[in-house]
Protein backbone atom coordinates (compact mmCIF):
# COMPACT_ATOMS: atom_id res chain seq x y z
CA UNK A 1 0.00 0.00 0.00
CA UNK A 2 1.44 3.52 -1.62
CA UNK A 3 1.76 6.18 1.51
CA UNK A 4 0.95 10.18 0.79
CA UNK A 5 2.39 12.00 3.29
CA UNK A 6 2.58 15.83 3.58
CA UNK A 7 4.93 17.98 6.00
CA UNK A 8 4.13 21.66 6.94
CA UNK A 9 6.64 23.50 6.53
CA UNK A 10 6.04 27.02 6.73
CA UNK A 11 7.78 29.49 9.44
CA UNK A 12 5.22 28.30 12.16
CA UNK A 13 6.41 24.54 11.21
CA UNK A 14 9.79 24.78 11.23
CA UNK A 15 9.70 27.04 14.03
CA UNK A 16 8.12 23.94 16.22
CA UNK A 17 10.78 21.36 15.09
CA UNK A 18 8.60 19.98 11.49
CA UNK A 19 12.25 19.95 9.71
CA UNK A 20 13.30 17.21 12.41
CA UNK A 21 10.20 15.45 11.60
CA UNK A 22 10.72 15.32 7.93
CA UNK A 23 13.75 14.36 8.44
CA UNK A 24 12.62 11.21 10.55
CA UNK A 25 10.11 10.39 8.32
CA UNK A 26 11.95 10.67 4.79
CA UNK A 27 14.93 8.04 7.22
CA UNK A 28 12.53 6.00 7.98
CA UNK A 29 10.53 5.37 4.54
CA UNK A 30 14.24 4.76 3.22
CA UNK A 31 15.48 2.30 6.09
CA UNK A 32 12.39 0.45 5.71
CA UNK A 33 12.04 0.47 1.80
CA UNK A 34 8.21 1.80 2.32
CA UNK A 35 6.67 3.45 -0.81
CA UNK A 36 5.52 6.88 0.17
CA UNK A 37 4.93 9.90 -1.87
CA UNK A 38 6.41 12.53 0.71
CA UNK A 39 6.03 16.27 0.42
CA UNK A 40 6.42 19.08 1.44
CA UNK A 41 3.35 21.54 1.99
CA UNK A 42 2.70 24.95 4.13
CA UNK A 43 0.42 26.07 6.93
CA UNK A 44 -3.55 25.01 7.10
CA UNK A 45 -3.60 27.84 10.15
CA UNK A 46 -3.59 25.23 12.77
CA UNK A 47 -0.08 26.60 14.42
CA UNK A 48 -0.94 25.83 17.72
CA UNK A 49 -0.91 22.16 16.82
CA UNK A 50 2.32 22.56 14.77
CA UNK A 51 4.22 19.95 13.82
CA UNK A 52 1.72 18.84 11.53
CA UNK A 53 1.79 15.89 9.31
CA UNK A 54 -0.88 14.63 6.78
CA UNK A 55 -1.50 10.38 6.09
CA UNK A 56 -3.52 9.23 3.46
CA UNK A 57 -3.51 6.16 0.95
CA UNK A 58 -5.54 4.57 -1.36
CA UNK A 59 -7.84 2.52 1.23
CA UNK A 60 -7.77 5.66 4.10
CA UNK A 61 -9.02 8.71 3.60
CA UNK A 62 -6.27 11.88 4.85
CA UNK A 63 -5.58 11.91 8.66
CA UNK A 64 -3.85 15.26 9.95
CA UNK A 65 -1.85 14.92 12.41
CA UNK A 66 -0.16 17.45 15.33
CA UNK A 67 2.36 18.04 17.65
CA UNK A 68 4.13 14.86 16.11
CA UNK A 69 7.91 14.48 17.21
CA UNK A 70 10.35 12.48 15.53
CA UNK A 71 10.31 9.32 17.78
CA UNK A 72 6.36 9.25 17.33
CA UNK A 73 6.83 9.00 13.32
CA UNK A 74 7.54 5.04 12.88
CA UNK A 75 4.45 4.53 14.85
CA UNK A 76 2.66 6.23 13.17
CA UNK A 77 3.68 4.85 9.74
CA UNK A 78 3.24 1.43 10.52
CA UNK A 79 -0.33 1.98 11.53
CA UNK A 80 -1.29 3.08 8.61
CA UNK A 81 0.69 0.84 7.00
CA UNK A 82 -1.34 -2.38 8.77
CA UNK A 83 -4.88 -0.47 8.69
CA UNK A 84 -5.05 0.47 12.30
CA UNK A 85 -4.45 4.41 11.71
CA UNK A 86 -3.64 5.92 15.21
CA UNK A 87 -6.42 8.10 15.58
CA UNK A 88 -4.93 9.06 19.18
CA UNK A 89 -3.02 12.56 17.93
CA UNK A 90 -5.63 13.04 14.97
CA UNK A 91 -6.48 16.72 14.69
CA UNK A 92 -8.74 16.82 11.07
CA UNK A 93 -9.91 13.68 9.79
CA UNK A 94 -13.13 12.27 7.83
CA UNK A 95 -13.71 9.17 8.51
CA UNK A 96 -13.11 9.19 12.46
CA UNK A 97 -13.11 11.66 15.55
CA UNK A 98 -10.75 14.34 15.47
CA UNK A 99 -10.27 17.25 18.13
CA UNK A 100 -10.45 19.70 15.55
CA UNK A 101 -13.37 18.84 13.02
CA UNK A 102 -15.44 21.11 14.27
CA UNK A 103 -13.38 24.25 14.13
CA UNK A 104 -12.19 23.69 10.71
CA UNK A 105 -15.52 22.34 9.46
CA UNK A 106 -16.64 26.09 10.29
CA UNK A 107 -14.85 27.82 7.99
CA UNK A 108 -15.09 28.24 4.60
CA UNK A 109 -11.49 28.61 2.98
CA UNK A 110 -11.03 30.54 -0.33
CA UNK A 111 -7.93 32.64 0.38
CA UNK A 112 -6.54 29.75 1.95
CA UNK A 113 -8.34 26.78 0.01
CA UNK A 114 -4.52 25.66 -1.27
CA UNK A 115 -2.35 26.46 2.07
CA UNK A 116 -1.25 23.32 3.46
CA UNK A 117 -2.32 20.94 0.89
CA UNK A 118 -0.25 21.94 -2.21
CA UNK A 119 3.86 22.15 -2.45
CA UNK A 120 3.81 26.15 -2.38
CA UNK A 121 7.16 25.82 -4.83
CA UNK A 122 5.88 23.44 -7.38
CA UNK A 123 3.34 25.10 -10.27
CA UNK A 124 2.28 21.57 -11.27
CA UNK A 125 0.27 21.38 -8.20
CA UNK A 126 -1.00 24.52 -8.39
CA UNK A 127 -2.33 23.59 -11.95
CA UNK A 128 -3.42 20.60 -10.90
CA UNK A 129 -6.04 22.43 -8.17
CA UNK A 130 -7.21 24.33 -11.00
CA UNK A 131 -4.36 27.29 -11.05
CA UNK A 132 -4.16 29.62 -13.73
CA UNK A 133 -7.73 28.44 -14.99
CA UNK A 134 -8.68 31.67 -14.03
CA UNK A 135 -6.20 33.35 -16.09
CA UNK A 136 -6.58 31.55 -19.56
CA UNK A 137 -10.80 32.53 -18.75
CA UNK A 138 -9.85 36.04 -18.47
CA UNK A 139 -7.88 36.39 -21.19
CA UNK A 140 -9.64 33.83 -24.19
CA UNK A 141 -13.41 34.54 -23.16
CA UNK A 142 -13.82 37.58 -21.30
CA UNK A 143 -12.81 41.45 -22.18
CA UNK A 144 -11.93 43.84 -19.61
CA UNK A 145 -14.78 45.69 -18.46
CA UNK A 146 -16.37 41.78 -18.05
CA UNK A 147 -13.86 41.10 -15.39
CA UNK A 148 -13.67 44.47 -13.46
CA UNK A 149 -18.02 44.05 -13.73
CA UNK A 150 -17.84 40.28 -12.61
CA UNK A 151 -15.77 41.53 -9.47
CA UNK A 152 -18.11 44.72 -8.84
CA UNK A 153 -20.74 42.37 -8.99
CA UNK A 154 -18.88 39.63 -6.25
CA UNK A 155 -18.77 42.35 -3.97
CA UNK A 156 -15.52 42.13 -2.75
CA UNK A 157 -14.03 45.44 -0.95
CA UNK A 158 -10.77 45.43 -0.23
CA UNK A 159 -9.06 43.44 2.94
CA UNK A 160 -6.11 45.55 3.58
CA UNK A 161 -8.31 47.50 5.65
CA UNK A 162 -9.97 50.21 4.76
CA UNK A 163 -12.47 48.20 2.93
CA UNK A 164 -13.05 49.96 -0.84
CA UNK A 165 -14.71 48.24 -3.25
CA UNK A 166 -12.41 46.14 -5.90
CA UNK A 167 -14.12 46.40 -8.76
CA UNK A 168 -14.42 49.94 -8.55
CA UNK A 169 -10.76 50.73 -7.84
CA UNK A 170 -9.88 49.22 -10.63
CA UNK A 171 -12.79 50.91 -12.95
CA UNK A 172 -10.83 54.06 -11.85
CA UNK A 173 -7.52 52.80 -12.69
CA UNK A 174 -8.90 51.23 -16.13
CA UNK A 175 -10.67 54.48 -17.03
CA UNK A 176 -7.47 56.63 -16.96
CA UNK A 177 -5.68 57.19 -20.59
CA UNK A 178 -2.33 55.93 -20.48
CA UNK A 179 -0.30 53.29 -21.90
CA UNK A 180 1.82 52.70 -19.08
CA UNK A 181 0.20 51.57 -15.87
CA UNK A 182 1.13 49.41 -13.02
CA UNK A 183 -0.27 47.39 -10.62
CA UNK A 184 1.33 46.55 -6.75
CA UNK A 185 0.28 44.13 -4.24
CA UNK A 186 1.10 45.45 -1.01
CA UNK A 187 2.51 42.96 1.04
CA UNK A 188 4.10 45.24 3.58
CA UNK A 189 2.35 43.39 6.95
CA UNK A 190 3.32 45.13 9.99
CA UNK A 191 0.08 44.76 12.69
CA UNK A 192 1.90 42.83 15.73
CA UNK A 193 0.12 39.40 16.04
CA UNK A 194 -0.89 40.24 12.28
CA UNK A 195 0.72 36.80 10.04
CA UNK A 196 -2.12 36.69 7.11
CA UNK A 197 -0.27 37.72 4.64
CA UNK A 198 3.39 36.08 5.20
CA UNK A 199 1.27 32.86 5.84
CA UNK A 200 -0.70 33.01 2.39
CA UNK A 201 2.33 33.93 0.12
CA UNK A 202 4.61 30.95 1.58
CA UNK A 203 1.37 28.50 1.20
CA UNK A 204 0.28 29.84 -1.98
CA UNK A 205 2.37 32.49 -4.02
CA UNK A 206 0.73 31.60 -7.41
CA UNK A 207 -2.81 32.65 -6.28
CA UNK A 208 -1.09 36.05 -5.95
CA UNK A 209 0.39 35.98 -8.69
CA UNK A 210 -2.65 34.84 -10.83
CA UNK A 211 -4.89 37.50 -9.21
CA UNK A 212 -1.93 40.25 -9.93
CA UNK A 213 -1.74 39.30 -13.75
CA UNK A 214 -5.88 39.01 -13.73
CA UNK A 215 -5.56 42.13 -12.45
CA UNK A 216 -2.92 44.12 -14.39
CA UNK A 217 -5.06 42.47 -17.69
CA UNK A 218 -8.44 44.42 -16.68
CA UNK A 219 -7.05 47.78 -16.05
CA UNK A 220 -4.19 47.90 -18.80
CA UNK A 221 -1.35 47.81 -16.68
CA UNK A 222 1.85 45.86 -18.46
CA UNK A 223 3.84 46.16 -15.01
CA UNK A 224 3.35 45.05 -11.79
CA UNK A 225 5.18 44.88 -8.10
CA UNK A 226 4.79 42.72 -5.23
CA UNK A 227 6.15 44.83 -2.06
CA UNK A 228 6.70 42.37 0.75
CA UNK A 229 8.61 43.14 3.88
CA UNK A 230 11.92 41.86 4.00
CA UNK A 231 11.46 39.99 7.41
CA UNK A 232 9.47 37.08 5.54
CA UNK A 233 12.13 35.63 4.03
CA UNK A 234 10.29 32.20 3.40
CA UNK A 235 7.54 33.90 1.57
CA UNK A 236 10.06 35.98 -0.86
CA UNK A 237 11.53 32.71 -1.71
CA UNK A 238 8.54 31.34 -2.87
CA UNK A 239 7.29 34.37 -4.65
CA UNK A 240 10.32 34.38 -6.72
CA UNK A 241 10.48 30.50 -7.38
CA UNK A 242 6.87 31.11 -8.42
CA UNK A 243 7.95 34.13 -10.73
CA UNK A 244 10.24 32.01 -12.45
CA UNK A 245 8.27 28.82 -12.82
CA UNK A 246 4.97 30.94 -14.36
CA UNK A 247 7.69 32.59 -16.37
CA UNK A 248 9.05 29.24 -18.10
CA UNK A 249 5.39 28.42 -18.85
CA UNK A 250 4.49 31.77 -20.47
CA UNK A 251 2.30 32.69 -18.12
CA UNK A 252 3.89 35.62 -17.61
CA UNK A 253 5.98 37.67 -19.76
CA UNK A 254 5.42 38.44 -23.22
CA UNK A 255 2.49 37.16 -25.08
CA UNK A 256 0.80 35.33 -22.35
CA UNK A 257 -0.92 32.54 -23.58
CA UNK A 258 -0.74 33.40 -26.99
CA UNK A 259 -1.89 36.94 -26.57
CA UNK A 260 -1.03 40.44 -27.01
CA UNK A 261 -1.26 40.82 -23.61
CA UNK A 262 2.88 41.55 -21.72
CA UNK A 263 3.21 41.38 -18.20
CA UNK A 264 6.31 41.84 -16.15
CA UNK A 265 6.25 41.39 -12.48
CA UNK A 266 8.89 42.32 -9.69
CA UNK A 267 9.38 41.86 -5.85
CA UNK A 268 10.36 45.13 -4.17
CA UNK A 269 11.68 44.39 -0.24
CA UNK A 270 10.59 46.32 2.29
CA UNK A 271 12.60 47.74 5.31
CA UNK A 272 9.68 46.96 7.83
CA UNK A 273 8.61 50.80 8.26
CA UNK A 274 5.25 49.99 9.41
CA UNK A 275 4.10 53.50 7.25
CA UNK A 276 5.30 51.35 4.01
CA UNK A 277 1.85 49.81 4.11
CA UNK A 278 0.27 53.31 3.37
CA UNK A 279 -0.08 53.36 -0.27
CA UNK A 280 1.67 56.38 -0.98
CA UNK A 281 4.59 55.92 1.26
CA UNK A 282 4.52 51.95 -0.09
CA UNK A 283 5.07 53.70 -3.58
CA UNK A 284 7.58 56.23 -2.76
CA UNK A 285 9.63 53.11 -1.18
CA UNK A 286 9.38 51.52 -4.68
CA UNK A 287 10.51 54.67 -6.54
CA UNK A 288 13.54 54.50 -3.97
CA UNK A 289 12.43 57.60 -1.83
CA UNK A 290 12.02 57.89 1.80
CA UNK A 291 8.87 56.19 2.27
CA UNK A 292 6.52 59.19 3.53
CA UNK A 293 3.10 59.45 2.54
CA UNK A 294 1.70 62.25 0.04
CA UNK A 295 -1.52 64.41 -0.18
CA UNK A 296 -4.75 62.74 -2.15
CA UNK A 297 -5.86 63.89 -4.79
CA UNK A 298 -4.27 63.26 -6.49
CA UNK A 299 -5.32 58.99 -6.38
CA UNK A 300 -2.91 56.66 -6.85
CA UNK A 301 -5.33 55.44 -10.07
CA UNK A 302 -4.48 58.87 -11.38
CA UNK A 303 -0.94 59.71 -10.53
CA UNK A 304 0.32 56.75 -8.55
CA UNK A 305 4.10 54.94 -9.39
CA UNK A 306 6.28 57.46 -11.47
CA UNK A 307 3.46 59.86 -11.93
CA UNK A 308 1.47 56.86 -13.78
CA UNK A 309 -1.75 55.06 -13.29
CA UNK A 310 -1.48 52.96 -10.32
CA UNK A 311 -3.48 49.93 -8.78
CA UNK A 312 -2.86 48.81 -5.02
CA UNK A 313 -4.56 46.00 -3.48
CA UNK A 314 -3.38 43.68 -0.62
CA UNK A 315 -2.43 39.82 -0.54
CA UNK A 316 -5.83 39.00 0.63
CA UNK A 317 -7.77 40.91 -1.98
CA UNK A 318 -5.44 39.15 -4.86
CA UNK A 319 -5.80 35.75 -3.52
CA UNK A 320 -9.77 36.00 -3.58
CA UNK A 321 -9.89 36.86 -7.44
CA UNK A 322 -8.78 33.91 -9.70
CA UNK A 323 -11.58 32.01 -7.90
CA UNK A 324 -14.19 34.80 -8.38
CA UNK A 325 -12.88 34.30 -11.85
CA UNK A 326 -13.57 30.80 -12.04
CA UNK A 327 -16.73 30.15 -9.81
CA UNK A 328 -18.57 33.30 -10.69
CA UNK A 329 -19.31 36.32 -8.86
CA UNK A 330 -22.83 34.82 -7.40
CA UNK A 331 -20.87 32.31 -6.12
CA UNK A 332 -18.75 34.13 -3.98
CA UNK A 333 -21.65 36.50 -2.82
CA UNK A 334 -23.56 33.98 -1.55
CA UNK A 335 -21.07 34.34 1.53
CA UNK A 336 -21.43 37.26 3.89
CA UNK A 337 -23.89 40.04 4.26
CA UNK A 338 -25.43 42.37 2.34
CA UNK A 339 -22.58 45.18 2.40
CA UNK A 340 -19.90 42.77 3.17
CA UNK A 341 -19.71 39.71 0.94
CA UNK A 342 -17.15 36.84 0.97
CA UNK A 343 -15.07 35.37 3.47
CA UNK A 344 -12.45 36.86 5.69
CA UNK A 345 -8.88 35.65 6.87
CA UNK A 346 -8.14 36.19 10.52
CA UNK A 347 -4.98 35.58 12.74
CA UNK A 348 -5.65 34.88 15.89
CA UNK A 349 -3.37 35.54 18.92
CA UNK A 350 -3.45 36.24 22.12
CA UNK A 351 -5.14 34.32 25.23
CA UNK A 352 -6.76 31.97 22.28
CA UNK A 353 -6.68 28.28 22.26
CA UNK A 354 -6.27 28.03 18.60
CA UNK A 355 -3.99 30.23 17.55
CA UNK A 356 -3.18 30.37 14.01
CA UNK A 357 -5.43 31.05 11.00
CA UNK A 358 -8.75 30.84 10.43
CA UNK A 359 -10.61 32.26 7.37
CA UNK A 360 -14.51 32.59 8.28
CA UNK A 361 -17.81 33.97 6.28
CA UNK A 362 -18.26 37.73 7.09
CA UNK A 363 -21.33 38.28 9.17
CA UNK A 364 -19.95 35.69 11.95
CA UNK A 365 -20.41 37.05 15.32
CA UNK A 366 -17.16 37.55 16.97
CA UNK A 367 -18.56 35.15 19.88
CA UNK A 368 -18.31 32.34 17.02
CA UNK A 369 -15.00 33.15 16.03
CA UNK A 370 -13.77 33.04 19.38
CA UNK A 371 -15.12 29.87 21.08
CA UNK A 372 -16.61 27.99 17.40
CA UNK A 373 -13.89 28.18 15.42
CA UNK A 374 -10.75 29.81 17.74
CA UNK A 375 -11.58 26.82 20.83
CA UNK A 376 -12.34 29.36 23.41
CA UNK A 377 -10.10 31.28 25.94
CA UNK A 378 -6.27 29.58 26.72
CA UNK A 379 -6.84 30.11 30.47
CA UNK A 380 -9.54 29.85 32.98
CA UNK A 381 -9.28 33.73 33.07
CA UNK A 382 -12.68 35.03 30.98
CA UNK A 383 -12.98 36.78 27.92
CA UNK A 384 -11.82 40.44 28.08
CA UNK A 385 -11.77 42.24 24.70
CA UNK A 386 -10.58 41.65 21.51
CA UNK A 387 -8.06 44.04 19.28
CA UNK A 388 -8.93 44.29 16.00
CA UNK A 389 -7.56 46.13 13.14
CA UNK A 390 -3.58 46.30 14.90
CA UNK A 391 -2.45 49.67 16.21
CA UNK A 392 -4.52 51.45 14.15
CA UNK A 393 -7.83 49.45 15.23
CA UNK A 394 -9.55 49.09 18.67
CA UNK A 395 -10.70 47.14 21.52
CA UNK A 396 -14.05 45.36 21.68
CA UNK A 397 -15.67 44.51 25.21
CA UNK A 398 -17.09 41.40 26.46
CA UNK A 399 -20.48 43.04 26.30
CA UNK A 400 -20.06 43.50 22.11
CA UNK A 401 -19.10 39.81 21.61
CA UNK A 402 -22.33 39.27 19.32
CA UNK A 403 -21.27 41.62 17.00
CA UNK A 404 -21.12 40.36 13.47
CA UNK A 405 -17.69 40.49 11.04
CA UNK A 406 -18.72 43.31 8.70
CA UNK A 407 -17.04 46.31 7.61
CA UNK A 408 -20.05 49.10 9.21
CA UNK A 409 -20.67 46.83 12.25
CA UNK A 410 -17.10 46.54 13.21
CA UNK A 411 -16.41 50.41 12.47
CA UNK A 412 -19.71 51.10 15.28
CA UNK A 413 -17.87 50.04 17.62
CA UNK A 414 -14.76 52.02 17.48
CA UNK A 415 -12.47 49.84 16.05
CA UNK A 416 -11.87 48.20 12.21
CA UNK A 417 -11.77 45.60 10.39
CA UNK A 418 -8.32 45.93 9.20
CA UNK A 419 -6.06 43.44 7.36
CA UNK A 420 -6.87 40.57 9.77
CA UNK A 421 -5.28 40.67 12.99
CA UNK A 422 -7.06 39.86 16.47
CA UNK A 423 -5.64 39.57 19.67
CA UNK A 424 -7.59 37.87 22.07
CA UNK A 425 -7.60 39.27 25.96
CA UNK A 426 -8.37 37.68 29.18
CA UNK A 427 -8.83 39.48 32.38
CA UNK A 428 -4.95 39.45 32.96
CA UNK A 429 -5.07 41.95 30.44
CA UNK A 430 -4.85 45.92 31.84
CA UNK A 431 -6.83 48.02 28.77
CA UNK A 432 -4.38 51.31 30.11
CA UNK A 433 -1.34 49.44 29.18
CA UNK A 434 -2.87 47.58 26.11
CA UNK A 435 -3.49 51.64 24.85
CA UNK A 436 -0.01 52.47 25.55
CA UNK A 437 1.81 49.12 24.29
CA UNK A 438 0.03 49.89 20.34
CA UNK A 439 0.50 53.59 20.90
CA UNK A 440 3.82 53.11 21.77
CA UNK A 441 4.15 51.37 18.23
CA UNK A 442 2.78 53.91 16.15
CA UNK A 443 4.47 56.47 17.66
CA UNK A 444 7.94 54.69 16.68
CA UNK A 445 6.22 54.31 13.24
CA UNK A 446 5.24 57.47 12.66
CA UNK A 447 7.04 59.02 9.81
CA UNK A 448 7.31 62.55 11.34
CA UNK A 449 5.86 64.34 8.36
CA UNK A 450 2.79 65.67 10.06
CA UNK A 451 2.94 67.74 13.64
CA UNK A 452 0.11 66.32 14.90
CA UNK A 453 1.07 62.61 14.41
CA UNK A 454 4.75 63.29 15.00
CA UNK A 455 4.23 65.17 18.21
CA UNK A 456 0.21 64.27 19.44
CA UNK A 457 0.74 60.59 19.67
CA UNK A 458 3.98 61.65 21.43
CA UNK A 459 2.06 63.70 24.50
CA UNK A 460 -0.09 60.76 24.33
CA UNK A 461 1.78 58.25 24.93
CA UNK A 462 3.82 60.22 27.98
CA UNK A 463 -0.33 60.80 29.37
CA UNK A 464 -0.49 56.84 29.23
CA UNK A 465 2.78 56.04 30.42
CA UNK A 466 1.84 58.50 33.62
CA UNK A 467 -1.29 57.10 34.23
CA UNK A 468 0.28 53.64 34.49
CA UNK A 469 3.28 54.75 36.52
CA UNK A 470 0.36 55.68 39.41
CA UNK A 471 0.89 59.65 38.46
CA UNK A 472 -1.95 60.45 36.55
CA UNK A 473 -4.55 62.96 36.75
CA UNK A 474 -8.77 63.19 35.94
CA UNK A 475 -7.75 66.26 33.61
CA UNK A 476 -5.25 63.88 31.61
CA UNK A 477 -8.39 61.92 30.32
CA UNK A 478 -9.60 65.28 28.61
CA UNK A 479 -6.11 65.57 27.61
CA UNK A 480 -6.47 62.36 25.69
CA UNK A 481 -9.47 62.73 24.21
CA UNK A 482 -9.20 66.14 22.78
CA UNK A 483 -5.54 65.31 21.75
CA UNK A 484 -7.21 62.25 19.50
CA UNK A 485 -9.25 64.25 17.97
CA UNK A 486 -6.77 66.90 16.28
CA UNK A 487 -4.35 64.37 16.10
CA UNK A 488 -7.39 61.88 13.64
CA UNK A 489 -8.14 65.93 12.03
CA UNK A 490 -4.95 66.97 11.38
CA UNK A 491 -2.80 63.74 10.45
CA UNK A 492 -2.21 63.07 6.54
CA UNK A 493 -2.12 59.39 6.15
CA UNK A 494 -4.12 56.58 8.10
CA UNK A 495 -1.40 55.56 10.38
CA UNK A 496 -1.70 59.31 12.07
CA UNK A 497 -5.66 59.20 11.39
CA UNK A 498 -6.29 55.64 13.17
CA UNK A 499 -3.53 56.24 16.10
CA UNK A 500 -5.94 57.16 18.60
CA UNK A 501 -8.38 54.41 18.21
CA UNK A 502 -6.54 51.91 20.70
CA UNK A 503 -6.61 54.66 23.26
CA UNK A 504 -10.73 56.09 22.38
CA UNK A 505 -12.20 52.93 22.69
CA UNK A 506 -10.32 51.81 25.94
CA UNK A 507 -11.67 55.07 27.09
CA UNK A 508 -15.30 54.12 26.26
CA UNK A 509 -15.58 50.73 27.28
CA UNK A 510 -12.69 50.12 30.18
CA UNK A 511 -12.73 53.82 31.49
CA UNK A 512 -13.06 52.72 34.82
CA UNK A 513 -9.85 51.20 34.76
CA UNK A 514 -8.14 54.07 33.81
CA UNK A 515 -10.26 55.90 37.19
CA UNK A 516 -9.14 53.32 39.16
CA UNK A 517 -5.18 53.63 38.05
CA UNK A 518 -5.36 57.47 38.67
CA UNK A 519 -7.44 57.61 41.92
CA UNK A 520 -7.41 54.65 43.71
CA UNK A 521 -3.45 53.78 42.49
CA UNK A 522 -4.55 50.28 41.52
CA UNK A 523 -4.39 48.36 37.96
CA UNK A 524 -7.30 45.84 38.24
CA UNK A 525 -5.20 43.53 36.48
CA UNK A 526 -1.98 43.81 38.13
CA UNK A 527 0.21 44.50 35.32
CA UNK A 528 1.49 47.89 35.32
CA UNK A 529 4.52 47.04 38.40
CA UNK A 530 4.49 50.96 40.12
CA UNK A 531 0.79 50.14 41.24
CA UNK A 532 1.61 46.47 42.11
CA UNK A 533 2.27 45.92 45.83
CA UNK A 534 3.20 42.54 47.06
CA UNK A 535 2.79 41.50 50.74
CA UNK A 536 2.97 39.27 53.04
CA UNK A 537 -0.17 37.33 54.65
CA UNK A 538 0.51 36.72 58.32
CA UNK A 539 -1.54 33.73 59.34
CA UNK A 540 -0.61 32.14 56.21
CA UNK A 541 3.24 32.31 56.32
CA UNK A 542 4.95 29.57 57.72
CA UNK A 543 8.35 30.73 57.36
CA UNK A 544 9.85 28.58 54.71
CA UNK A 545 12.00 31.08 53.44
CA UNK A 546 11.38 29.73 49.85
CA UNK A 547 10.36 33.85 48.73
CA UNK A 548 13.15 35.12 50.11
CA UNK A 549 15.77 32.86 49.19
CA UNK A 550 14.21 33.82 45.37
CA UNK A 551 14.41 37.54 45.77
CA UNK A 552 16.40 38.91 43.34
CA UNK A 553 16.62 42.29 45.00
CA UNK A 554 16.92 40.51 48.96
CA UNK A 555 13.60 42.44 49.73
CA UNK A 556 12.61 39.75 51.52
CA UNK A 557 13.87 39.45 55.29
CA UNK A 558 12.82 36.91 57.89
CA UNK A 559 14.48 33.38 59.78
CA UNK A 560 12.98 29.95 59.52
CA UNK A 561 9.36 29.31 60.53
CA UNK A 562 9.28 33.16 61.29
CA UNK A 563 6.55 35.33 59.46
CA UNK A 564 8.96 37.34 56.64
CA UNK A 565 8.13 41.23 55.52
CA UNK A 566 8.54 42.67 52.26
CA UNK A 567 11.02 45.84 52.23
CA UNK A 568 8.21 48.11 49.50
CA UNK A 569 11.42 50.41 49.04
CA UNK A 570 13.81 47.22 47.63
CA UNK A 571 10.96 45.63 45.81
CA UNK A 572 11.10 45.38 42.01
CA UNK A 573 7.86 44.18 41.52
CA UNK A 574 9.30 41.15 39.54
CA UNK A 575 6.33 38.61 41.25
CA UNK A 576 8.85 35.79 42.11
CA UNK A 577 7.93 35.43 45.63
CA UNK A 578 4.25 35.51 44.66
CA UNK A 579 4.99 32.52 41.72
CA UNK A 580 7.47 30.41 44.34
CA UNK A 581 5.06 30.52 47.21
CA UNK A 582 2.98 27.18 48.06
CA UNK A 583 0.99 28.37 50.83
CA UNK A 584 -0.63 31.32 49.21
CA UNK A 585 0.83 33.51 51.57
CA UNK A 586 2.25 36.47 49.15
CA UNK A 587 -0.83 39.07 47.78
CA UNK A 588 -0.66 41.14 45.12
CA UNK A 589 -2.70 44.13 44.77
Amino acid sequence: MSLEIKVGLASCGLAAGARDVYTAIENYLHKEKIAADLKKTACIGMCFAEPIVEISSEKFAPIIYGRITPEEVPELIEKFLTGTPNTAKAIIAKDCEAEENDTYNSQTRIVLRNCGKIDPVSIDDYLKVDGYKALEKSLKNMNRTEIIDEIKESGLRGRGGAGFPTGLKWQFAYNENNKKKYIICNADEGDPGAFMDRSVLEGDPHSIIEGMIIGAYAIGADEGYIYCRAEYPMAIKHLRIAIEAAEEKNLLGENIHGTEFNFELHIKEGAGAFVCGEETALMASIEGERGMPRIRPPFPAQSGLWGKPTNINNVETFANIAWIILNGAASYAKYGTEKSKGTKVFALAGMIRNSGLIEVPMGMPIRDVIYKVGGGMKTERPFKAVQMGGPSGGCIPAKLLDTTIDYDSITKTGAIMGSGGMVVMDTSTCMVDIARFFLNFTQNESCGKCTFCRVGTKRMLEILTKITEGKGEMEDLEKLETLSKNIIKGSLCGLGQTAPNPVLTTLKYFRDEYVAHIVDKKCVAGVCKPLIKYEVIEDKCIGCTACARKCPTKAISGKVKEIHLIDQDACIKCGICFDVCKFDAISKS
